[in-house]
Protein backbone atom coordinates (compact mmCIF):
# COMPACT_ATOMS: atom_id res chain seq x y z
CA UNK A 1 0.00 0.00 0.00
CA UNK A 2 1.22 3.47 -0.91
CA UNK A 3 2.58 5.77 1.99
CA UNK A 4 0.03 9.09 1.58
CA UNK A 5 1.82 11.96 3.53
CA UNK A 6 -0.47 15.34 4.14
CA UNK A 7 1.27 18.61 3.47
CA UNK A 8 -1.15 21.90 5.16
CA UNK A 9 -0.45 25.12 3.21
CA UNK A 10 -2.31 28.18 4.90
CA UNK A 11 -3.55 31.58 3.15
CA UNK A 12 -2.07 35.35 3.58
CA UNK A 13 -2.22 35.53 7.78
CA UNK A 14 -3.12 39.02 8.49
CA UNK A 15 -2.40 40.85 11.09
CA UNK A 16 -2.90 39.96 14.94
CA UNK A 17 -6.39 38.25 14.30
CA UNK A 18 -4.59 36.04 12.00
CA UNK A 19 -1.94 35.21 14.01
CA UNK A 20 -4.41 34.65 17.27
CA UNK A 21 -6.30 32.51 14.83
CA UNK A 22 -3.01 30.40 14.31
CA UNK A 23 -1.35 30.36 17.62
CA UNK A 24 -5.10 28.71 19.02
CA UNK A 25 -5.86 26.29 16.13
CA UNK A 26 -3.37 25.56 13.90
CA UNK A 27 -1.88 22.63 16.67
CA UNK A 28 -4.66 21.12 16.43
CA UNK A 29 -5.55 21.57 12.65
CA UNK A 30 -1.87 20.35 12.05
CA UNK A 31 -2.99 17.02 14.62
CA UNK A 32 -6.55 16.55 13.46
CA UNK A 33 -4.96 16.52 9.23
CA UNK A 34 -2.76 14.27 10.48
CA UNK A 35 -0.27 17.27 8.47
CA UNK A 36 3.15 16.15 8.04
CA UNK A 37 4.59 19.82 6.25
CA UNK A 38 2.60 23.44 7.34
CA UNK A 39 3.19 26.16 4.95
CA UNK A 40 1.75 29.21 5.68
CA UNK A 41 2.19 33.13 3.55
CA UNK A 42 3.17 35.74 5.96
CA UNK A 43 3.57 38.42 3.98
CA UNK A 44 1.01 40.43 6.10
CA UNK A 45 1.26 39.26 9.36
CA UNK A 46 2.61 42.54 10.71
CA UNK A 47 -0.38 45.00 11.15
CA UNK A 48 -1.36 43.87 7.68
CA UNK A 49 1.27 44.63 5.42
CA UNK A 50 4.64 42.76 5.84
CA UNK A 51 6.31 40.85 8.35
CA UNK A 52 9.02 41.87 11.17
CA UNK A 53 11.51 39.20 13.06
CA UNK A 54 8.78 39.12 15.82
CA UNK A 55 5.97 37.37 13.60
CA UNK A 56 8.71 35.18 12.04
CA UNK A 57 9.59 33.83 15.01
CA UNK A 58 5.96 33.23 16.26
CA UNK A 59 4.99 31.58 13.18
CA UNK A 60 7.37 28.98 13.03
CA UNK A 61 7.20 28.36 17.00
CA UNK A 62 3.39 27.47 16.08
CA UNK A 63 4.85 24.73 13.87
CA UNK A 64 4.59 26.86 10.30
CA UNK A 65 7.66 24.79 9.11
CA UNK A 66 8.29 27.64 5.99
CA UNK A 67 6.78 30.86 5.64
CA UNK A 68 5.84 32.06 2.29
CA UNK A 69 5.16 35.86 1.19
CA UNK A 70 4.49 38.27 -1.58
CA UNK A 71 4.86 42.02 -2.98
CA UNK A 72 4.27 42.90 0.75
CA UNK A 73 6.99 41.57 2.21
CA UNK A 74 9.16 44.70 1.68
CA UNK A 75 7.55 46.70 3.62
CA UNK A 76 8.72 46.87 7.30
CA UNK A 77 12.12 48.26 8.53
CA UNK A 78 14.87 45.79 8.47
CA UNK A 79 13.47 43.34 5.64
CA UNK A 80 16.39 43.00 3.89
CA UNK A 81 18.34 41.41 6.95
CA UNK A 82 15.04 39.19 8.43
CA UNK A 83 14.99 37.75 4.66
CA UNK A 84 19.01 37.15 4.76
CA UNK A 85 18.79 35.44 8.17
CA UNK A 86 16.11 33.55 8.48
CA UNK A 87 16.16 30.37 5.09
CA UNK A 88 12.81 29.22 6.36
CA UNK A 89 11.19 32.96 5.12
CA UNK A 90 10.67 33.19 1.48
CA UNK A 91 10.17 35.64 -0.73
CA UNK A 92 9.32 34.97 -4.56
CA UNK A 93 12.44 33.65 -6.62
CA UNK A 94 11.35 35.99 -9.66
CA UNK A 95 12.58 38.74 -7.97
CA UNK A 96 15.78 40.66 -9.98
CA UNK A 97 19.36 38.63 -9.17
CA UNK A 98 20.83 39.82 -6.38
CA UNK A 99 17.45 40.64 -4.22
CA UNK A 100 18.25 39.90 -0.52
CA UNK A 101 16.47 36.61 0.40
CA UNK A 102 15.89 33.03 -1.12
CA UNK A 103 12.80 32.08 -3.03
CA UNK A 104 12.91 28.28 -2.40
CA UNK A 105 14.07 25.75 0.13
CA UNK A 106 14.55 22.49 1.64
CA UNK A 107 13.25 21.31 4.68
CA UNK A 108 14.00 17.47 5.61
CA UNK A 109 11.71 16.10 8.22
CA UNK A 110 10.54 12.61 9.19
CA UNK A 111 13.00 11.22 7.06
CA UNK A 112 11.24 13.40 3.44
CA UNK A 113 12.80 15.23 1.46
CA UNK A 114 10.39 18.60 1.46
CA UNK A 115 11.05 22.20 -0.97
CA UNK A 116 8.86 24.79 -0.73
CA UNK A 117 8.81 26.85 -3.84
CA UNK A 118 7.40 30.81 -3.49
CA UNK A 119 6.77 32.53 -7.12
CA UNK A 120 5.14 36.30 -7.85
CA UNK A 121 2.49 36.74 -10.11
CA UNK A 122 2.85 39.74 -12.49
CA UNK A 123 -0.67 40.19 -14.19
CA UNK A 124 -2.29 43.45 -12.28
CA UNK A 125 0.87 43.17 -10.41
CA UNK A 126 5.19 44.85 -10.69
CA UNK A 127 6.03 43.77 -13.70
CA UNK A 128 9.16 41.56 -12.42
CA UNK A 129 10.83 38.55 -13.80
CA UNK A 130 8.97 35.87 -15.64
CA UNK A 131 7.43 33.22 -12.78
CA UNK A 132 7.74 30.60 -15.87
CA UNK A 133 10.77 30.77 -16.62
CA UNK A 134 12.20 31.29 -13.24
CA UNK A 135 9.68 27.97 -12.26
CA UNK A 136 11.95 26.14 -14.65
CA UNK A 137 15.31 27.29 -13.20
CA UNK A 138 14.09 26.38 -10.05
CA UNK A 139 12.84 23.22 -10.35
CA UNK A 140 16.15 22.68 -12.11
CA UNK A 141 18.33 23.26 -9.39
CA UNK A 142 15.65 20.95 -7.00
CA UNK A 143 15.71 18.17 -9.01
CA UNK A 144 19.11 17.98 -9.29
CA UNK A 145 20.26 18.43 -6.01
CA UNK A 146 17.54 16.77 -4.42
CA UNK A 147 15.96 14.34 -6.82
CA UNK A 148 13.56 12.37 -4.14
CA UNK A 149 12.13 16.20 -3.37
CA UNK A 150 8.28 16.39 -2.49
CA UNK A 151 7.85 20.00 -4.22
CA UNK A 152 5.20 22.42 -3.29
CA UNK A 153 4.33 26.13 -4.53
CA UNK A 154 3.15 29.04 -3.15
CA UNK A 155 2.14 31.36 -6.39
CA UNK A 156 1.60 34.73 -4.98
CA UNK A 157 -0.58 36.53 -8.12
CA UNK A 158 -3.97 38.62 -8.41
CA UNK A 159 -4.81 36.69 -11.92
CA UNK A 160 -6.75 33.37 -12.05
CA UNK A 161 -5.71 33.01 -15.61
CA UNK A 162 -1.91 33.36 -14.58
CA UNK A 163 -2.48 30.81 -11.79
CA UNK A 164 -4.10 28.77 -13.84
CA UNK A 165 -1.06 29.17 -16.72
CA UNK A 166 1.43 28.02 -14.58
CA UNK A 167 -0.16 25.62 -12.87
CA UNK A 168 -0.82 23.85 -16.12
CA UNK A 169 2.92 24.51 -17.06
CA UNK A 170 4.08 23.03 -14.00
CA UNK A 171 1.81 20.01 -13.74
CA UNK A 172 3.45 16.69 -13.56
CA UNK A 173 6.61 18.41 -12.33
CA UNK A 174 5.85 19.51 -8.02
CA UNK A 175 3.01 17.97 -6.00
CA UNK A 176 1.38 20.85 -4.81
CA UNK A 177 0.21 23.98 -6.38
CA UNK A 178 -1.90 26.56 -4.05
CA UNK A 179 -2.25 30.60 -5.31
CA UNK A 180 -2.32 33.80 -2.64
CA UNK A 181 -2.80 36.97 -2.87
CA UNK A 182 -6.61 37.52 -3.06
CA UNK A 183 -7.20 36.72 0.08
CA UNK A 184 -10.15 34.89 -1.19
CA UNK A 185 -10.42 31.15 -0.93
CA UNK A 186 -11.45 29.76 -4.19
CA UNK A 187 -13.34 26.59 -4.77
CA UNK A 188 -11.80 25.04 -7.94
CA UNK A 189 -9.08 22.59 -5.81
CA UNK A 190 -8.15 19.70 -8.59
CA UNK A 191 -5.97 17.32 -9.56
CA UNK A 192 -4.27 18.49 -12.24
CA UNK A 193 -2.34 15.71 -15.56
CA UNK A 194 0.69 14.42 -13.83
CA UNK A 195 -0.60 14.44 -10.44
CA UNK A 196 -0.23 18.29 -9.25
CA UNK A 197 -2.97 19.08 -6.82
CA UNK A 198 -4.24 22.00 -7.90
CA UNK A 199 -6.29 25.32 -6.06
CA UNK A 200 -6.40 29.43 -7.43
CA UNK A 201 -6.56 30.66 -3.55
CA UNK A 202 -6.04 29.66 -0.24
CA UNK A 203 -7.62 32.29 1.32
CA UNK A 204 -6.77 34.96 3.96
CA UNK A 205 -5.98 33.70 7.33
CA UNK A 206 -7.70 36.50 9.47
CA UNK A 207 -10.41 39.04 10.27
CA UNK A 208 -13.71 37.49 8.96
CA UNK A 209 -15.82 40.19 9.34
CA UNK A 210 -13.59 42.52 7.21
CA UNK A 211 -13.14 43.66 3.51
CA UNK A 212 -10.01 40.67 2.73
CA UNK A 213 -8.84 41.88 6.24
CA UNK A 214 -9.21 45.33 6.28
CA UNK A 215 -11.85 47.46 8.38
CA UNK A 216 -15.14 47.52 5.97
CA UNK A 217 -15.52 51.48 6.88
CA UNK A 218 -12.56 52.58 5.17
CA UNK A 219 -13.10 49.81 2.09
CA UNK A 220 -16.52 51.58 1.58
CA UNK A 221 -15.06 55.15 2.68
CA UNK A 222 -12.50 54.44 -0.07
CA UNK A 223 -15.09 53.03 -2.37
CA UNK A 224 -17.03 55.90 -2.21
CA UNK A 225 -14.18 58.96 -2.33
CA UNK A 226 -11.88 56.87 -4.33
CA UNK A 227 -9.59 58.70 -1.88
CA UNK A 228 -6.10 56.64 -1.07
CA UNK A 229 -7.79 56.43 2.97
CA UNK A 230 -5.48 54.64 5.18
CA UNK A 231 -6.03 50.76 5.22
CA UNK A 232 -6.61 49.42 9.04
CA UNK A 233 -6.69 45.40 9.52
CA UNK A 234 -10.02 44.76 10.89
CA UNK A 235 -10.54 43.79 14.93
CA UNK A 236 -13.00 40.89 14.64
CA UNK A 237 -12.65 36.97 15.07
CA UNK A 238 -10.41 35.66 12.71
CA UNK A 239 -10.31 31.64 11.33
CA UNK A 240 -7.71 30.01 9.20
CA UNK A 241 -8.33 28.98 5.55
CA UNK A 242 -6.35 26.87 3.23
CA UNK A 243 -5.85 23.53 1.91
CA UNK A 244 -4.41 19.63 2.46
CA UNK A 245 -2.32 18.26 -0.43
CA UNK A 246 -2.36 14.62 0.18
CA UNK A 247 1.01 13.10 -1.62
CA UNK A 248 2.21 9.70 -2.19
CA UNK A 249 5.64 9.45 -1.00
CA UNK A 250 6.79 7.10 -3.80
CA UNK A 251 5.45 8.86 -7.44
CA UNK A 252 5.54 12.35 -5.36
CA UNK A 253 2.23 13.11 -6.74
CA UNK A 254 -1.06 14.40 -5.39
CA UNK A 255 -4.31 12.48 -4.83
CA UNK A 256 -6.49 14.51 -3.43
CA UNK A 257 -6.83 18.25 -2.75
CA UNK A 258 -9.57 19.72 0.37
CA UNK A 259 -10.33 23.54 0.96
CA UNK A 260 -10.04 24.23 4.48
CA UNK A 261 -11.80 26.59 6.92
CA UNK A 262 -11.14 26.48 10.80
Amino acid sequence: MAKIVKALMIGDVVGQPGMKALFAGLGPLARSTEASLVVANGENAQGGFGIGADETAKLLAMGVDVITSGNHVWERQGSTELLDSNPRLLRPANYAPGVPGSGWTIIEKDGLTWAVVNLQGRENMTAIDCPFRKADEVLAAIVEQYPQAIILVDFHAESVEEKEALGLYLAGRVAGFAGTHTHVQTADERILPGGTGYISDLGMSGPEDSVIGVKPEICIRRGLSQMPIKMETAESEASISGAIFEIDVETRRCLKVERIRA
